[in-house]
């Protein structure tokens, strides 16, 4: 049996989430950035899609290094990509530090307002698919973004677009605006994404397998890796296939980063047996144990 750190993405940001964290990481942080992190986690500035995902680079960094014990496997969904190749030890984190602050200017500077994305819960894909079809045009975009779950899937694009979309699914569903200002994981994101890879330094191979959510497969060629990490906000998202191809490689632990549980309540659908735990609101003795049990069983 394997063990799998996950990372969250975009959505799961909340006010105050940096002010409890480890002194040390929050100065190498400002040291990388060259302004005080203590500032990106206001309400106010957390209306930034660059500060969104600095703060959700820098919890998940912090509190992975709490757990004092190796995974076999990490995946993060979208930004949470980054903390997980950190983890990984593919990318420093004073590097991914400055890529992730570049890759929220970025996005945000494409589309700084009329766009976004929201949660479809309860049709099944293909029924998404073809609504997105009919209601798609030059002048109001929308793509499909996320496969997170059977039931649940994520749209991005232009406001008007996914109003309409909500519209059509009432009484068959139910439509929620995320708090993700840019639409990310579709093509309106490929120049930023280009832009991005253009700034990207060397990365290392791995040392922990490393789980691509828009490939559901592991990456190993830091190469490839790169790409992966440059493009993944124009990219679809596979959430379910990315659990599900972790649950068929052995993995029976998954430990779910802060803020929030949301990748925990979908991995439950996949995972048939094991355990499935986040962070929050469980002790941190705890879920040491759990990660140390596991590399027990592989000695």
């Amino acid at each position: 049996m394997s063990s799998l750190l996950v990372f969250p993405g975009q959505g799961a940001q909340r006010p105050g989430m940096l002010q409890a964290l480890p002194a040390d990481v929050l100065e190498q942080a400002s040291d990388a950035l060259g302004e005080d992190v203590r500032q990106l986690d206001t309400a106010q500035a957390l209306e930034s899609t660059r500060a969104v995902q600095l703060c959700l680079l820098i919890v998940g960094v912090a509190h992975a290094r709490q757990l004092h014990h190796t995974p076999d496997y990490v995946a993060g969904l979208s930004i949470g990509a980054y903390p997980a190749a950190v983890i990984a030890g593919a990318l420093a984190f004073d590097e991914a530090i400055k890529l992730v602050s570049l890759r929220g200017e970025l996005m945000q500077s494409a589309y700084p307002h009329g766009y976004g994305m929201t949660a479809i819960i309860g049709p099944p894909l293909s029924t998404v698919e073809t609504l997105l079809a009919d209601i798609h045009s030059p002048q109001t975009p929308v793509y499909l973004a996320n496969i997170n779950a059977d039931n649940q899937t994520v749209i991005a694009g232009s406001n008007e677009a996914m109003q309409r979309v909500a519209e059509r699914i009432k009484g068959n569903g139910i439509a929620k605006r995320l708090a993700v200002s840019v639409p990310s994981h579709c093509v309106l994101l490929e120049q930023p994404a280009q832009a991005l890879a253009q700034a990207f330094v060397p990365l290392k191979a791995p040392r922990i397998t490393y789980l691509s959510s828009t490939r559901a497969r592991p990456i190993h060629n830091p190469e490839q890796l790169r790409d992966d990490l440059a493009f993944n906000m124009c990219r679809v998202v596979d959430w379910r296939g990315t659990v599900q191809s972790a649950y068929e490689r052995g993995v029976r632990l998954q430990i779910e980063l802060p803020p929030g549980a949301v990748l925990t309540s979908l991995s439950r659908r996949v995972f048939e047996q094991g355990t499935v735990i986040a962070c929050e609101g469980a002790r941190l003795d705890t879920l040491q144990a759990l990660l140390q049990e596991e590399e027990r069983r592989h000695r």
